[in-house]
């Protein structure tokens, strides 16, 4: 395993962060095709294991059961100090008032919720899920500068936005002296490049740390392009995302096939080989419900694609429309 710093932190995480959506009770929140607990555990012992240090989960997966999981998992195959701790907050947790965004009560309430669900005194990135458009930006920052001096987090991160909305973040931050984001956990795979305009500059430049999701698309630059899965047929929120350009999405769809086998590899190391080659990623957040699929997210860090490689993946992309947060 490879390990890098988290933007300009000291914090050195391993190229690789295991998404921890998949890990949860079914019969709980929005994810049917999660896994429960007895098939979870396998796959977090095998991904630390393997030197992955890297979880990531939210309050939402789930209804909460994905952190209740990792927590447990932590606990028995690690020491915490070994292990960077990644959690969210935004999403609805209960009806009513006050039950979603990121007010300072919301915030200081779920915190508070995620930490005991994790059984843990402290997550290590504390990450906004999406822009609050209904609270203030400094009452936001000034509620996630609280939590990390009051040692419930280390850092804090956010998840996809506009970069404009990232950018009023971090100089709001830095003009109160608050703490500031250290990642952006953003959309970005083969399919979907938009964030390359202007997210990924503007964290280069600022050196924060991209940690992006789904970066194999959901599985679609995995395998043919007619071929489904029970998961494609009931993500809803996946449904969503890749539905703007189907002729270049096949193509690039084809064109990772093609790469993977001159090279006799799998088309996933493939399509995480050139989300790590781009020079302002830290980790790829990638998704494991099988041990072949922590395999080769582990092996594609020894994945070198050429010039004429990546030319091949990325030629047939066209522009897209905002997906993902918008």
């Amino acid at each position: 395993m490879e390990y890098v710093k988290l933007g300009r932190t000291g914090l050195e995480v391993s190229r690789i962060c295991l998404g921890c959506m998949t890990y949860g009770d079914p019969n709980k929140g929005t994810h049917a095709w999660s896994l429960k607990e007895e098939d979870s555990r396998p796959l977090l012992r095998q991904a630390i294991e393997a030197g992955i240090n890297f979880l990531d989960t939210a309050n939402t997966y789930s209804n909460g059961s994905s952190e209740e999981i990792v927590g447990r998992a932590i606990k028995d195959f690690a020491r915490r100090d070994d292990i960077v701790l990644a959690t969210k907050v935004f999403n609805r947790m209960r009806p009513g008032p006050n039950g979603a965004g990121l007010s300072r009560k919301a915030i200081f309430d779920e915190i508070d919720n995620s930490l005991r669900r994790l059984g843990t005194d402290y997550v290590d990135l504390y990450q906004i899920h999406r822009w609050d458009y209904t609270t203030p930006i400094e009452e936001t920052l000034e509620a996630l500068h609280d939590v990390v001096k009051a040692g419930k987090a280390r850092y804090i991160g956010a998840s996809s936005m506009y970069a404009w909305q990232f950018a009023k973040a971090i100089y709001t931050s830095r003009l109160n002296g608050w703490t500031e984001f250290v990642s952006m956990q953003d959309h970005l795979n083969l399919l979907y490049r938009e964030e390359e305009r202007e997210m990924l500059p503007f964290c280069e430049d600022q050196k924060i740390a991209v940690i992006p999701w789904s970066p194999l698309a959901r599985g679609r630059l995995t395998r043919d392009w007619d071929e489904a899965t029970a998961r494609t047929q009931s993500d809803e929120f996946g449904k969503t995302l890749y539905t703007q350009a189907l002729e270049a999405d096949r193509k690039i769809v084809d064109a990772v096939g093609v790469v993977a086998k001159a090279r006799g590899i799998p088309r996933a190391q493939v399509a995480t080989a050139w989300i790590l080659q781009k020079s302002a990623v830290t980790a790829p957040i990638i998704g494991a419900s099988k041990p072949g699929h922590i395999t080769d997210a582990v092996a594609s860090l020894e994945v070198k694609l050429t010039p004429e490689e990546i030319e091949a993946l990325e030629s047939p992309y066209v522009p897209h429309g905002v997906a993902g947060f918008k």
